[in-house]
């Protein structure tokens, strides 16, 4: 399978567009154009990153390189500089594909360039497999690289499907990212129309283009849509298929996109880099079926010592770089480092492994209580850290951004409301000592909360 050789033979590709916040192109125009063999010569079965500063400027690039070069690894966006060497050392780049905004003059010095609206002209002549590399999210510090094939990270779309009538893809992820990667293999597989993000863009801007553009399936992290509940301009969106993923999808945005959108399948997904596509939840319910835990439709979930394990064909093959650590066990499972908790007939997410704050020798789960904090009427989105604490080590303190309205005018009293809403919800270790209110919250650039410590 490659990408434009499937949309080439797809047809019907005149009335469908991509689209960002600086234009608007025909699908047929980016597939179907003009092909420059010198390029192709030159970008054939090497290992290429690719470095641009726009999403437009990646998709064209992904669907002239895919099926040409050997590897392809992508630069997610707002990457430090010594990340982005990172990527081009692990991923043994042999070429840059880029342009000025994706990698300034003088950045990686000993890589040779070509320039992106050239290399968009590429085809792939021979069908050579391309490996895809993603960089994982990095919430936590640098980033790793993990190696994927295309049939990988299509394996949870329903390629034989056609798509709805109408149908017009976004997503706040970037495509570089394994979310927003996903959506575009979604609609360009189908094939569909596509709306991209743009990370300088806000959100309430990114909304209105979105309802202009007609878009009817739209995708995002939990942070991504608090952003979008916050925003008076939410009311411009009608979709037909609401997705959260990235990040614990609590009952409390859940409600609220449910009442923003009456109408819409509403559903929230278990994936990541190294794991894959995992499942889907429908049912509007925070968690998962415990039903799911098994083998299923070519997948099988494990939960081991708390942790969810996944193993399937949709998983990443290894990890890129000169030491690289396993990814998956002897057994083909990967351990996701996402820790759960049954209760009932259904299993909790708790948070990463690699999250837990130490309180006085207990342990506590930053998003376990984010959950409960969100639950207060007054609060939009929070962030819990662990504070310094010169007895038990450490404490809990709960940043929060407040909704838009609230009645401010006694700091101090709303603090403690928000303290005692926890209380009663929460074992006492895990109870906010602090709450600090404040303008927002730092994202990555796939759009999940900023964990690190500064």
């Amino acid at each position: 399978m490659i990408l434009r050789e499937k949309l080439l033979a797809a047809g019907g590709l005149d009335g469908l567009f991509l689209s960002d916040h600086r234009e608007r192109r025909n699908l047929a125009g980016i597939v179907g154009g003009p092909r420059d063999a010198s390029v192709s010569d030159a970008l054939a079965g090497k290992r290429v990153l690719l470095a641009v500063g726009g999403q437009m400027a990646a998709a064209r690039a992904m669907l002239a390189l895919d099926g040409l070069v050997a590897r392809l690894a992508l630069v997610p966006p707002g990457l430090a500089p010594e990340h982005v060497a990172r990527i081009a050392a692990d991923s043994e780049s042999q070429i840059v594909v880029c342009d000025a905004e994706g990698l300034p003059e003088g950045d990686l010095p000993g890589l040779p360039r070509i320039d992106i609206e050239a290399a968009a002209k590429a085809s792939a002549e021979t069908g050579q497999e391309t490996e895809w590399a993603l960089a994982t999210s990095g919430t936590t510090g640098a980033p790793k690289l993990v190696a994927h094939s295309l049939e990988g990270l299509a394996g949870g779309i329903n390629t034989a499907a056609a798509p709805e009538p109408g149908t017009v893809w976004s997503t706040f992820y970037d495509i570089r990212r394994y979310g927003g990667l996903q959506v575009f293999l979604r609609a360009m597989l189908a094939p569909a129309s596509l709306v991209l993000s743009d990370r300088h863009e806000p959100v309430r801007d990114y909304l209105i283009r979105a309802g202009e553009a007609g878009v009817t399936h739209i995708l995002g992290t939990p942070s991504h849509w608090r952003l979008a509940l916050m925003s008076n301009a939410l009311g411009r969106l009608a979709p037909r298929y609401v997705r959260l993923s990235g990040e614990i999808a609590d009952q409390t945005v859940l409600d609220l996109l449910r009442a923003a959108f009456p109408e819409a399948r509403m559903a929230h997904a278990y994936a990541s880099t190294e794991g894959g596509v995992g499942f889907t939840v429908e049912d509007g319910r925070e968690g998962f079926p415990a039903s799911l835990i098994g083998a299923r439709a070519g997948i099988e979930i494990a939960v081991r010592d708390d942790a969810l394990y996944v193993r399937s064909g949709r998983t990443g093959r290894r990890y890129l770089g000169t030491h690289p650590e396993p990814l998956m066990a002897d057994d083909g499972f990967v351990d996701t480092g996402d820790l759960v908790e049954r209760r009932g007939e259904r299993f909790h997410f708790l948070g990463r492994r690699s999250g837990v704050i130490n309180v006085g020798g207990a342990k506590v789960q930053p998003e376990e209580v984010e959950a409960v904090v969100n639950l207060h009427s007054s609060v939009s989105m929070s962030r819990v850290r662990a504070r310094p604490n010169p007895i038990l080590g450490a404490v809990v303190e709960a940043e929060v951004v407040l909704r838009a309205g609230t009645d401010a005018a006694d700091p101090v009293a709303l603090k403690k409301a928000i303290i005692a809403h926890c209380r009663p919800r929460l074992s006492g270790h895990k109870v906010p000592a602090s709450v600090r209110f404040v303008d927002d919250l730092p994202l990555t650039s796939g759009g999940k909360l900023v964990r690190r410590m500064p």
